[in-house]
C-alpha cells in the first residue's frame, strides 16, 4: 500500500468535535479544487460548521508511476472521518471505494474556489441541508448515538458487581 508522502497536521488542532462535519479538496495550488481524485498531488482536510471552518489537515502525495487502484487503499485511509471530498473527477472503482467508508465523492468544476466551497457548505448547514450534506449529517449523528450507546454499556458493564 503507498502511503501518503507527507502529512501536516494543523496545530493547536481544534477539536474536532467543535465541527458538524470534515471535508477534503483535492488541490495543487492549496486555494482551488483542480485535481483527479485518484492522482490528486495534495488534499486538504477542513472542519466546518455553522459559524467557522478551519483547515485540520495537508496530505501530500509522492509522484509515482504506478496504477490508481493500487493508491486509493492509502488514500482513502487519509480521508477517515471526512463526510465529503471535493474534486474534478473520481473513477468509478474509488467512488464505490469512497462510499463503502461513507465518504461522498462531489464532483466540481476546475478551479473551484474552496474558500467558496466552504462558504456554500455552511449556508446550507444554517438552512436545511440537501443531497450528500444531508446524507453525512445523519451518518454523523447515527455514528454519535452508537458511541454513546457504547459508552452506556460500557458504564453499566464497569457498575456492574464482579
Amino acid at each position: 500500500m503507498i502511503k501518503s508522502e507527507r502529512k501536516l497536521h494543523v496545530e493547536p488542532s481544534p477539536g474536532e468535535a467543535e465541527f458538524s462535519l470534515k471535508v477534503a479538496f483535492t488541490t495543487l495550488d492549496r486555494h482551488h479544487v483542480d485535481q483527479h481524485f485518484g492522482t490528486a498531488k495534495c488534499v486538504l482536510v477542513y472542519g466546518v460548521n455553522k459559524e467557522h471552518w478551519s483547515l485540520l489537515e495537508a496530505i501530500e502525495y509522492p509522484s509515482i508511476n504506478e496504477g490508481t487502484h493500487e493508491k486509493l487503499p492509502a488514500r482513502i485511509a487519509d480521508l477517515d472521518g471526512c463526510a465529503g471530498i471535493y474534486c474534478n473527477a473520481c473513477g468509478a472503482s474509488a467512488i464505490r471505494q469512497l462510499l463503502g467508508k461513507e465518504i461522498n465523492p462531489v464532483k466540481v468544476s476546475e478551479g473551484a474556489n474552496i474558500h467558496t466551497l466552504l462558504s456554500e457548505i455552511q449556508d446550507e448547514l444554517q438552512g436545511t441541508p440537501t443531497g450528500w450534506l444531508s446524507r453525512a449529517l445523519k451518518t454523523e449523528e447515527r455514528k454519535k448515538q452508537d458511541n454513546a450507546s457504547v459508552q452506556g454499556r460500557l458504564s453499566k458493564l464497569m457498575d456492574e458487581e464482579w
